[in-house]
């Protein structure tokens, strides 16, 4: 996977080598192997250790191509990868202390062409909250708890990726 920091003009080469032990990652990037343990993960923002230093992160936007973020006030983008997938796919099963199962993901890349809630309301599991078009089929994409919906993080018309965070529920 490639990605870019800041306004460096070279593109750093990564790659995620496997899951070890106490929620942690071994990555390699630029030819040298690091270590990833995340510690928190919320709504758009996650704290890790890299290489036993404590980091924050805040995801700015999260497109189908690449991810925006800023990492300890580094402005970073990272192309999508489906190795990234995976990775954010655990993050947000471990959770952390932020609640991970707290976020409503789209489980395809699709055009939001309804929102059947309000933000505000209580939610039912199985209550459908937005949907999706993919390849000329509608998809509804449902509460996957009971709680109130905080947050609708996308718009009637928008374009989402899989995995793209939809709403919040709490």
């Amino acid at each position: 996977m490639e990605f870019k920091v800041g306004d460096i003009a070279q593109l750093l080469q990564g790659e995620v080598l496997r899951t070890t032990e106490n929620n942690s990652v071994l990555v390699k990037i630029a030819g040298k192997e690091h270590t990833v343990r995340l510690l928190k993960a919320g709504t758009n923002e996650f704290e890790f250790i890299l290489d036993n230093t404590f980091h924050h992160a805040k995801i700015l936007q999260s497109g189908s191509a690449e991810v925006r973020l800023v990492i300890d006030g580094q402005p970073l983008t990272v192309k999508k990868h489906s190795k990234l997938t995976e990775v954010l796919e655990k993050a947000s099963a471990l959770g952390g202390a932020g609640g991970g199962d707290r976020n409503l993901i789209s489980q395809i890349p699709g055009r939001v062409v309804n929102i059947s809630a309000k933000t505000g309301t209580e939610v039912k599991k199985g209550d459908v909250i937005v949907v999706l078009e993919s390849m000329k089929m509608q998809v509804a994409v449902k509460a996957h708890k009971d709680g109130n919906l905080k947050e609708i993080k996308v718009k009637q018309g928008a374009s989402v990726a899989r995995n793209d965070v939809l709403a919040v529920i709490e």
